[in-house]
């Protein structure tokens, strides 16, 4: 039978269920990902399931969000999470070594291997030939442990790829394409699979810039080939023997198609404040920006940075304008120094950070009131610059750098110069001492627990009635960011869950806490739209909500990753069955479900009865029989410690190299 390599990544992989679409499957976790935005919490979890190792062929942690250090919080959170990589046998990835989506790439990505990572863009490594998922930190916990991770199996969609890249054009602005063609929702359920001979002119980073923002399409992962050019990258890397050649069969199949003539894609830039709002940068050209950025895991490549340098080489920035560097790693930032790439963007006025996510996550970096900032990184959703009425606009390098030159919105084409083409060296200036090993199995060791580091809030299980009001409405594609936002103030609360809570839904609503606070002993409704809980996979917009009492959620549909992080703590995630119930409910109302347990035990619908209003809706749900249990226990980690799933057979992590 031939197979396309999305279905070769998860045949190998497979350890429950079968490969039909839509039904539950189980696959083994070779390596895990975490940052320390989530990993604190991913490590107290491990601390509670009370297992003294990691069970997997290679788990890191990375810290590379929450690097400004105002207080003690955040040193607090670095030493904590090295200690538990010490005592727990994990890779520990020092503050300043970079972003962990390009560092695993360079460090430990391996085709055919599967990833599991607390961070929405873990798929980045497709890029690779890997089977790379971003999920809730409970799930990457659980295959820290050796347990399977658990998914639907997804329809795979082949994306066929023709032609080359015109000049000024760049990988961002075919993801970008995509995401015109098909919004931020067009990839649910899904697994997005690049072929065909355009592949021949991307380099793996430019696949990694592709792959990272499948997650913006919502699919729930990217996949390319293991061809020449990942070869040439792991070889570039210092680690060629770790390549094995995977491509599709000839004649493979998948269950959608699309084409692409790279040819015909020109510079495109996504509009504030989603990603799917993308137009042509000719349509918007003029519009006076205040920021241009340059960085993240969506550009996080040698060549991104190059390319803006010989952009800006023998100019100077606008000078209303803050031309701002985030070099992705440590590694490439010694490349851009050794190369003199770094001398040409300083000495044309760009403002250098450290390696790390930075501005992406508003740790830092704020764009000015009211003014447009032009960034490379993958997403632009309400306020999460840092500034709650931000114009944050994404688009490739090539337009940042020429509309930092210009100070306007800039179509690269117009620049009226020759396009400083840049190929990367064949070898490289290697960084591997920021990482720091596994402590031998025969030590011990005490985790350091800073003031601000709480134990995980015990919850409890689901009543067999569960009544209380709709503390909040809202409509479509609410992301974790307006759920739990995330910047310099409230990320430094991630392992304290009773202080984070105090930040919940307040981009929406400032009085949320204090009506949660309340009633949190009685339990609280949310009612929401389409696409509810899309964008990044912190649990915490779902365990923080569950601390304030929330109880269910009634959406007309749910982004991937924060439906599961729903059930894994507890959170009862309901459909309406007619979407226009949801005009009917309003914020304030008294919604009621009776004999809850066993109608979600027995079957997939449940009726909700509007106490205010007198009527009753019909809702359902899509889960599994181990996610009923799991809800209904009040969570995974109460559902593993019933159960006892945690004594797994599989074997310890084995050594490895970077």
């Amino acid at each position: 039978m031939v197979k396309n390599v999305t279905q070769k990544l998860i045949e190998s992989h497979l350890v429950e269920g079968r490969m039909n679409p839509g039904e539950e499957i189980g696959l083994k976790i070779d390596q895990t990902l975490t940052q320390d935005a989530t990993g604190t919490l991913v490590m107290l979890e491990f601390e509670a399931l009370g297992i003294p190792r990691v069970r997997t062929e290679i788990s890191a942690q990375y810290v590379d969000h929450n690097l400004l250090q105002e207080d003690f919080k955040n040193p607090d959170d670095h030493l904590f999470l090295r200690s538990a990589c010490k005592k727990f046998g994990l890779w520990y990835s020092r503050p300043g070594n970079g972003v962990s989506h390009p560092v695993h790439m360079e460090r430990f990505g391996m085709p055919g291997k599967t990833l599991l990572g607390s961070d929405s863009h873990t798929c980045s490594a497709g890029s690779l030939g890997m089977l790379a998922i971003g999920a809730g930190g409970l799930e990457v916990t659980m295959a820290m442990a050796g347990e399977p991770f658990y998914v639907d199996m997804p329809k795979i969609w082949g994306v066929r790829l023709l032609g080359e890249l015109p000049e000024w054009v760049s990988a961002k602005d075919v993801i970008l394409e995509m995401l015109r063609r098909h919004d931020v929702d067009g990839g649910l359920g899904k697994i997005i699979e690049y072929y065909g001979p355009g592949l021949k002119g991307l380099s793996a980073m430019d696949r990694h810039v592709i792959a990272n923002m499948g997650a913006e399409l919502g699919a729930t992962t990217t996949v390319f080939p293991s061809d020449e050019a990942v070869r040439l990258f792991l070889k570039s890397q210092g680690r060629e023997d770790v390549w094995q050649e995977i491509v599709a069969d000839e004649d493979a199949r998948y269950d959608e198609y699309e084409e692409i003539d790279l040819a015909e894609i020109e510079p495109l830039i996504a509009l504030p404040s989603s990603p799917g709002n993308v137009v042509p940068v000719r349509e918007v050209a003029g519009r006076e920006i205040y920021q241009s950025y340059i960085g993240s895991s969506a550009n996080p490549g040698l060549r991104d940075f190059a390319i803006a340098a010989l952009i800006v080489d023998g100019k100077q920035v606008h000078d209303r304008v803050s031309f701002d560097i985030n070099p992705t790693s440590r590694q490439i930032l010694e490349n851009l120094v050794e190369s003199g790439l770094l001398g040409k963007l300083i000495h044309a006025g760009a403002r250098l950070h450290q390696a790390g996510c930075g501005g992406c996550i508003g740790m830092g970096q704020a764009p000015a009131t009211g003014r447009i900032s032009l960034r490379t990184v993958p997403r632009n959703f309400p306020g999460r610059s840092g500034v709650k009425d931000d114009l944050v606009y994404l688009c490739s390098p090539e337009t940042a750098a020429a509309s930092a030159l210009t100070g306007v919105i800039t179509d690269p084409r117009t620049l009226g110069m020759k396009y400083p083409r840049y190929n990367e060296p064949e070898t490289l200036r290697l960084n591997t001492e920021m990482l720091v090993p596994p402590a031998a199995e025969d030590q011990s060791y005490e985790l350091e627990k800073g003031p601000n580091i709480k134990p995980l809030p015990p919850l409890e299980p689901l009543p067999d009635r569960l009544e209380g009001p709709v503390l909040l409405k809202v409509g479509d594609a609410i992301s974790t960011d307006e759920i739990m936002p995330a910047g310099a103030k409230v990320l430094p609360f991630r392992s304290n869950i009773p202080a984070i809570s105090k930040f919940v839904f307040s981009p929406i609503d400032e009085t949320y806490y204090d009506r949660a606070m309340a009633c949190r002993s009685q339990g609280s409704f949310v009612v929401a739209g389409a696409n509810y809980g899309q964008g990044s996979s912190r649990e915490h917009a779902a365990l923080a909500p569950r601390y304030l009492g929330l109880k269910a959620v009634i959406a007309k549909s749910f982004a991937r990753i924060h439906l599961q992080n729903l059930s894994n703590f507890g959170i009862l995630p309901l459909l309406f069955s007619s979407p226009d119930d949801w005009e009917r409910i309003a914020q304030g109302d008294v919604l009621s479900i009776p004999e809850l347990r066993d109608s979600i035990r027995q079957g997939n619908r449940v009726k909700v009865i509007n106490r205010t209003k007198n009527e009753t809706y019909e809702a359902e749900h899509r889960m599994t029989k181990r996610q009923v249990e799991t809800v209904l226990a009040g969570g995974l980690i109460n559902w593993v410690r019933a159960s006892q799933r945690h004594t797994s057979s599989l074997s310890p992590q084995t050594g490895w190299s970077p």
